[in-house]
């Protein structure tokens, strides 16, 4: 408040005190502030920045926990089984840092362009931009298909989880339970959305943490087989032979467990269900992005939530990998038994083998709570990819629609609707159709990561050709651009040796499995290219002022 100038000191005091009480109770509610606003280039609101829409109610820690909640599931809890069965501990871990590695490429450089312009959808708005409209078409779609069947995925993996109690519940019943729960929960206003799903991933995180504390003290000699120390990296080794033995047969081990994304499955019971096990992906860490565009104070809290949610999610994926490396031998047969509930999880095996047979139960609640957490973030990062397609003339206007809550109605709407394929699983012949269903989705991920690298290379480019610096961004990204570039190359070298054991040992059918969702990105590249004739984005026609936040 300054009253320079003031015809009346008492009389502006009080006008400007009520402004500044409104406007903080505004903020409170989920609202922008002023100094929020978005700058257009045609002076209009737009949607994606939350103008009278979408509203600013989520913070820094909500943020974490959501991309907390869509990468920590099924993965970490069930697929950490098969992946030390096949590299081993040490190449297991070995995998798991790397790719931590190109997680914090991939999430500086997307944090420091969600920071300069936070909308809604992120980097599929960023590469209609800064690259061309056909990238973020198919980008976006890809994405959102990749995140909306998994939706589906974890509705039939929490249903098959709780048949761990009774073998005799009818899964259809707790897919349409989940399925009206999580629909619902996504209607909410987004600042009590965000809370839920915080106190909701608080679980798994609580889980985790509970695990490293037992684990350490089993290794010590709490456990029924005495001290272990650093054994099972001795017998039988740190490393697995993968299809062929010695040297070689490490490495594709190796290589296997870094490049796996997709989902393997199991036709040989009555239903086709999948059997769980993604080989763990860190896929959902740029969730952060996709948040930006409801985050008050964009400027200060993303990059706060950028560099808490990195160093968490790794920290929780690398730990756990390395202390059920030091409790539970590679070769342990139950490792690899195919089952989906508490019993194929390295975490029980690890009790188990310590002598604590009380925790199959708790981490099959703990599993279903996990499972949950990140179905209901994957309903709101697809809906919010739909609404940043929509902004760009990608997808029908209409995804953009919002309830006097801010929440996109019809994008949550038809993102929740495909939920509903994990019915498809109560019969044999529909499951297969998910299963190849989700097979388009094996490595979105790394697709959408490629991509947000691309976006960022030209972000700098389109910075340096208006000659702003760096050091003027709310948020610079360190060590670049040979950050980005390290991103994008490995990401590419990944997507590309994706099926690498089927030119090993031939399967025409693992492999349009392990390339069909790198097909059909160049179709849908390629097709909404023909028909719409678009061009690459000129250096100088780049918008890098349109929902940009004053700071």
């Amino acid at each position: 408040m300054d009253p320079t100038g003031s015809r009346d000191i008492f009389g502006n005091a009080v006008v400007e005190c009520s402004l500044e009480l409104v406007m903080d109770l505004s903020i409170r509610g989920g609202e922008k502030s002023p100094e929020e606003g978005s700058l257009s280039a045609n002076g209009q609101k737009d949607v994606e920045a939350g103008d009278d829409q979408l509203h600013r109610g989520l913070q820094s820690y909500h943020l974490q926990f959501i991309a907390i909640g869509g990468t920590v599931g099924t993965g970490l809890f069930l697929g950490s089984g098969e992946a030390l069965a096949t590299a081993g501990p040490v190449g297991c871990l070995i995998a798991f840092i790397f790719v931590g590695s190109i997680v914090f490429s991939i999430m500086t450089s997307l944090g420091e362009m969600a920071t300069f312009i936070p909308v809604a959808g992120s980097f599929t708005v960023y590469a209609s931009r800064f690259v061309d409209r056909s990238l973020g078409f198919a980008m976006g779609w890809i994405y959102w298909f990749s995140w909306s069947v998994t939706f589906a995925l974890e509705l039939v993996a929490a249903s098959v989880i709780i048949q761990y109690w009774d073998a005799n519940i009818n899964i259809g019943i707790f897919i349409a339970i989940f399925w009206a729960v999580f629909t619902a929960t996504n209607f909410l206003p987004i600042r009590h959305f965000g809370t839920f799903e915080m106190w909701f991933s608080s679980i798994k995180v609580i889980t985790i943490i509970g695990f490293i504390i037992f684990a350490i003290c089993i290794d010590a000699g709490a456990g029924d087989k005495g001290y272990l120390g650093f054994h099972a990296w001795v017998n039988p080794g740190p490393f697995a032979e993968y299809i062929t033995n010695g040297d070689s047969g490490k490495f594709i081990g190796f290589w296997s467990v870094l490049v796996t994304a997709g989902f393997r499955f199991d036709t040989s019971t009555i239903f086709f269900l999948p059997t769980i096990f993604p080989q763990i992906s860190y896929q959902g860490a740029e969730l952060v992005g996709i948040g930006a565009g409801e985050t008050h104070d964009p400027v200060k809290n993303v990059p706060k939530a950028i560099r808490w949610t990195f160093w968490g999610i790794v920290s929780l994926f690398v730990a756990t990998i390395f202390f059920v490396g030091l409790l539970v031998p590679s070769d342990t047969k139950e490792l690899l038994i195919g089952t989906t509930d508490a019993s194929a999880s390295p975490l029980v095996i690890a009790a188990n083998l310590a002598g604590v047979p009380v925790l199959p139960h708790i981490i099959n609640a703990v599993l279903l709570t996990a499972v949950l957490s990140a179905a209901n973030s994957n309903v709101y990062s697809g809906s919010r990819i739909l609404v940043g397609l929509a902004t760009e003339h990608n997808a029908p206007a209409f995804l953009t629609r919002t309830n006097r809550y801010g929440t996109p109605y019809f994008a949550v709407g038809l993102t929740s609707a495909i939920g509903l394929l994990a019915f498809l699983n109560l019969s044999e012949n529909g499951g297969n159709v998910f299963g190849w269903l989700l097979n388009i989705t094996a490595i979105a991920g790394f697709i959408t990561w490629s991509c947000i690298s691309v976006c960022h290379l030209r972000f700098m480019k389109a910075l340096e050709f208006r000659g702003m610096s760096r050091k003027e961004l709310p948020y610079a990204a360190p060590l670049q651009p040979y950050t980005t570039w390290f991103g994008l190359f490995f990401c590419v070298l990944i997507l590309l040796t994706n099926g690498f054991t089927v030119f090993i040992e031939w399967s025409t059918s693992d492999f349009f499995a392990a390339y069909v969702s790198l097909i059909l990105f160049i179709v849908l590249f390629v097709g909404h290219k023909l028909v719409f004739w678009t061009k690459p984005v000129r250096i100088a026609d780049v918008d890098l002022d349109r929902d940009r936040v004053k700071h």
